[in-house]
């Protein structure tokens, strides 16, 4: 009864006896593992919680602990949210009993965030600690901070870690010299109060963890700005030398990794002790690292590179799966400098495009692809695509994926015959594991737009594509299905046969797309219906030929790259009307496959597919009308009477048949907006803005010509006399224009009488072998060769002017890790304009040191050199100032110590 009075009088606390039978947290995870994952699982989960909502209020500290206990392990391991509990984990810090205290630094370190509320809560009871004389709560308190220090943890506890850096047991200095990486992140100028104590720990040798832990602080912060380390470099070459712990003569090779590209001459001083590691450690580890530092920054040391490839061939050769992987590793990165070195181990590089561990078939891959040229680029992707055939379907992707990556590289810079390339995408797009789906319709419609002379390959591989019913199953590879659309109408007259395009464009099986891709497949019905009727109804007028102008627009206007661009438009066009390839008969067919097929999808939900179709419909309802006309209705036609069917399909394919060139991805930036134009305003008032403007009214759609007013004859007759300007004024107009939007026009160099016997992209009879072709075309490919004079020259590929992009100015902000650097260099250079370095040896200094840094927590974001100078003349007195000099003289003298190993003094 007491029990039951005591729980309802606690207010949702915990009753004495919930305290007795309390579970601990080994019952928590027992009950979790016997319940099965599910519903079960989670109904106790949640129960679970709710006991813990309750225990965590307990006044009684083991209570709380252990209910937080509980929920730190379902925090980490399931994931739960435990912020709420944060006011709980500053309670137990501050428990005498060290395992409450330990529950509360565990719970702070993994659910605390800048954004805590209680975050300064913790303030004074770390400063608490950092002075216990428990090492154990010391090294708790430091962990912490570690993990959740911030800027005012750093600016506040600086002169506790500080004193901390000299302690006489090496656990706690240690400690604390790797909690320094945190302090200096969050707060730069503490790097002025502790670098001395922290370069003095470098140079210590009475205790190995200490030295590793100052190696480390000091690696991590040379891999951001090396430069400023550059003084204490005959330190960590001593270190180099004299040390036999591998882990530091790790990190001291990541240091002298860095320096050796911003100062050379360290190279003669510091290879021969590398090489001295690398032929007697047995550590698999620190050899690595002395080969990865070997050939990334010594590969101009031809002794050197020799010794750090015979271990790598010793990884290769290894056994072990991990060594191997460090062979292939190392290999990769001696290839850019070395490729000699790859031809003498191509047998293993190869042969583990086969093995069974996917790291290593990632890594002989990559290798692979890092020696491939523009001389060897055919061969080499025939023989991957044979390995793509024969691999899992994640491998294969991988092979497709560096494929393509390699092959677009500096937009197909390593591409000479682009017809075997087009060609290899629609057989990339046919393996039956391909997912590249996305990347194979970007490049398919980008060298279509950029390279003109591969069209009408591109055509033709777009044609194998659509007609093959059994690809429209293949979800992976619709997008490609939509390049090969795009593609078949946009140049539409380098088909052969325009009917099968449109039969394939219209086939059943096109209802398994999704709604976007299948109205573009509408949207190329449409442009190959316009071309096909434009053939057949103006047989002897070229699509938008430039001698053909409409007879009833005189204000038409081409320029002269739409003319060069229309010059195989027009021969193809003539060249089908004198074969009889459009008939009455066959478009008739047409007509009545489109009014069949597409008629059904004129009521779709789908918007965009309605209106195109809609569109197509129309068209193909005016031509069937205007061909089901008698003979002399067409011979009409054919001599140019300005019938409106006629005008209308000529106006269509004029507009269709501009050619389309890459835009820049910036191209829409570089626009400028003018002035006054506010492109957030609502268009609500747009009828009273438009009220002086009067539109044209008609009753009726009509190709007649409108009746024009004196202005509109005025402006008619200037589009007249432009049209008219020499071909010089237009090519500088051309260039004006290229300048203000960034984009080429380069003219097409079309040789009609290059070879084009080309071989075949891939010969499914040339597949064996693969490892003894491949290792044959990897040899051949490190000889230097060269070219045939015989081969066909390399197409113009439209590129876009990077150099006219117009230049984002950003305000450059100073980051931490400029500001660590710049503190460090004025320690080390012993700037004088720099702010003294405080050196609080006693508690006196120690203690002014946190007072003034609290006292300017609010007002220290700018002026605060100016504000250290008001403090000290406020102050007053001999004693403030001669302080005030022996810091500054003592800050000196550190920078006066450092400074006496200089680098040239070293070389030398």
């Amino acid at each position: 009864m007491s029990g039951g009075s005591g729980g309802g009088s606690g207010g949702g606390g915990p009753s004495l006896m919930d305290s007795l039978f309390q579970r601990t947290l080994d019952d928590l995870i027992k009950g979790i593992r016997l319940h099965t994952p599910g519903a079960a699982q989670s109904s106790f989960i949640s129960k679970s919680v709710d006991e813990i909502r309750r225990e965590i209020k307990s006044t009684d500290l083991q209570t709380k602990s252990t209910a937080l206990q509980k929920l730190t392990y379902l925090h980490s391991l399931h994931g739960f949210d435990m912020s709420w509990a944060a006011f709980h984990a500053v309670e137990l810090t501050s428990s005498p009993s060290f395992a409450h205290k330990k529950t509360g630094y565990l719970a702070a370190s993994l659910s605390f965030r800048p954004s805590t509320e209680v975050l300064l809560l913790l303030t004074n009871q770390l400063r608490k600690d950092l002075s216990s004389t428990n090492q154990h709560e010391v090294s708790l308190a430091l962990e912490c901070l570690s993990v959740i220090c911030t800027a005012d943890f750093a600016r506040d506890l600086t002169p506790d870690i500080f004193t901390l850096l000299t302690s006489s047991k090496n656990f706690i200095r240690k400690k604390s010299i790797a909690c320094l990486l945190m302090i200096f992140s969050q707060y730069p100028d503490a790097v002025r109060v502790c670098f001395k104590r922290l370069v003095e720990n470098l140079e210590s040798t009475d205790n190995a963890q200490t030295l590793a832990a100052t190696v480390g602080v000091f690696c991590e912060l040379a891999s951001k700005e090396p430069r400023t380390y550059l003084p204490l470099a005959p330190e960590f070459y001593r270190i180099l030398v004299d040390s036999r712990n591998n882990w530091v003569l790790i990190k001291v090779l990541k240091i002298f990794a860095k320096l050796a590209k911003l100062e050379p001459r360290l190279a003669k001083k510091v290879v021969e002790p590398i090489c001295d590691h690398m032929k007697r450690s047995e550590a698999k580890s620190l050899v690595f690292e002395c080969v990865r530092t070997i050939v990334s920054s010594f590969y101009e040391y031809e002794f050197a590179v020799k010794l750090a490839v015979s271990k790598i061939k010793e990884f290769l050769l290894d056994t072990d799966l991990n060594l191997k992987y460090l062979g292939l590793q190392g290999l990769l990165l001696v290839a850019p400098n070395h490729l000699w070195a790859v031809l003498e181990n191509k047998e293993v590089v190869i042969k583990s495009l086969s093995d069974v561990d996917r790291n290593i078939r990632l890594e002989a891959l990559r290798l692979v692809m890092s020696m491939v040229s523009d001389d060897n680029v055919n061969e080499i992707c025939r023989v991957l695509i044979g390995y793509a055939l024969k691999s899992d379907p994640e491998f294969c992707n991988e092979i497709l994926r560096s494929m393509l990556s390699t092959c677009s590289r500096n937009v197909y810079e390593i591409i000479n015959d682009f017809d075997w390339y087009v060609s290899l995408l629609g057989e990339m797009a046919r393996i039956p594991h391909c997912q590249n789906g996305e990347e194979i319709e970007y490049q398919l419609i980008d060298i279509g737009m950029r390279v003109k002379d591969v069209r009408p390959e591109l055509v033709r591989v777009a044609r194998d594509l659509l007609i093959d019913p059994a690809l429209l199953g293949n979800p992976f590879i619709h997008r490609i299905l939509s390049a090969a659309a795009w593609v078949s109408g946009e140049y539409v007259w380098f088909s052969k046969n325009p009917f099968e395009i449109m039969e394939a464009l219209l086939q059943p099986r096109t209802n398994l797309l999704s709604p976007s891709i299948r109205a573009l497949y509408i949207h190329s019905v449409f442009k190959v219906l316009s071309f096909c009727l434009h053939s057949f109804l103006l047989p002897h007028k070229p699509a938008t030929s430039s001698s053909s102008k409409l007879v009833d627009e005189p204000d038409f206007t081409y320029s002269e790259s739409e003319e060069e661009a229309n010059v195989d438009l027009a021969t193809t066009s003539s060249s089908l009307s004198k074969k009889n390839a459009f008939t009455r008969e066959s478009m008739v067919n047409m007509l009545a496959l489109v009014l069949t097929s597409l008629s059904p999808l004129a009521e779709s939900h789908d918007v965009e597919i309605q209106e195109r179709v809609r569109n197509v419909l129309g068209l193909a309802q005016l031509a069937q009308e205007e061909i089901s006309c008698d003979l002399d209705n067409k011979e009409k036609i054919i001599d140019g009477v300005a019938l409106k069917t006629s005008n209308l399909i000529r106006l269509i394919n004029d507009a269709l048949s501009e050619d389309l060139g890459p835009v820049s991805s910036s191209a829409q930036e570089r626009v400028p907006i003018p002035d006054g134009l506010l492109l957030e305003d609502n268009l609500g008032k747009l009828d009273t803005i438009c009220a002086d403007v009067q539109l044209p009214i008609s009753e009726s759609f009509s190709l007649v010509k409108p009746v024009l007013t004196d202005v509109d004859s005025v402006s008619i007759r200037q589009n007249e006399e432009s049209s008219e300007t020499s071909a010089a004024e237009s090519t500088s107009l051309l260039s004006e224009h290229r300048k203000r939007h960034g984009i080429f026009y380069l003219p097409s160099d079309n040789n009609q009488n290059a070879s084009t016997s080309f071989p075949p992209a891939n010969d499914p009879n040339e597949r064996d072998n693969d490892v003894e072709d491949l290792v044959r075309l990897t040899e051949e490919s490190l000889v230097l060769k060269r070219k045939s004079n015989l081969s066909r020259p390399r197409p113009v590929v439209v590129k876009l002017d990077e150099g006219d992009r117009l230049p984002i100015t950003r305000a450059k902000t100073e980051s931490n890790d400029d500001l660590i650097s710049g503190a460090v260099r004025d320690v080390l250079l012993g700037d004088e304009n720099s702010p003294p370095a405080p050196a609080p040896h006693s508690k006196v200094e120690k203690s002014e040191i946190g007072d003034s840094s609290r006292r300017k927590s609010k007002h220290r974001k700018e002026k605060k050199h100016q504000n250290v100078e008001e403090s000290k003349q406020k102050s007053g007195g001999r004693h403030g100032r001669h302080k005030a000099r022996q810091r500054a003289d003592e800050g000196i003298n550190v920078a006066v110590q450092i400074q006496k190993p200089v680098i040239p003094d070293f070389l030398l």
